[in-house]
């Protein structure tokens, strides 16, 4: 098994993000248009399961997981039942939702990666 990079992690779920911000942006851009259907990415979660990355149980206790390979699914929001009068589902205060909480995982998986690289460079110093 490979050493599981942080590096990578970060970068991957960077993409999923920019993703995901694209197919926000594109529900709220066609807010007004008959029958668009809004889109969603799958959940970062399920990337994760795909990637290969799995926990190592070093003691017999310890849980185990799964990997398989990676890639990013848009499909029809599932989570937007509503359809208006002009066959359109998109729901701007969801959708506002959506690119806040975008925002917030960008900010975590920065801090993340500047943390990361911080105690890298300290340790390449010594």
């Amino acid at each position: 098994m490979e050493p599981v990079n942080l590096f990578d992690l970060a970068a991957q779920q960077s993409r999923w993000l920019a993703v995901r911000q694209s197919a926000v942006a594109s529900n709220v851009a066609n807010a007004n248009t008959p029958g668009y259907v809004s889109v969603d990415v799958e959940p970062f979660e399920k990337v994760l399961d795909k990637t290969g990355v799995k926990m190592t149980a070093t003691q017999a206790a310890h849980l185990t997981g799964a990997g398989m390979e990676s890639g990013f699914a848009v499909s029809e929001d599932q989570n937007e039942p509503s359809i208006l009068p002009s066959g359109n589902s998109v729901v701007l205060e969801n959708e506002l939702l959506k690119a806040g909480d975008i925002r917030r995982q960008f900010e975590l998986n920065t801090a993340i990666v500047k943390a990361f690289h911080r105690m890298l460079m300290l340790t390449s110093k010594s």
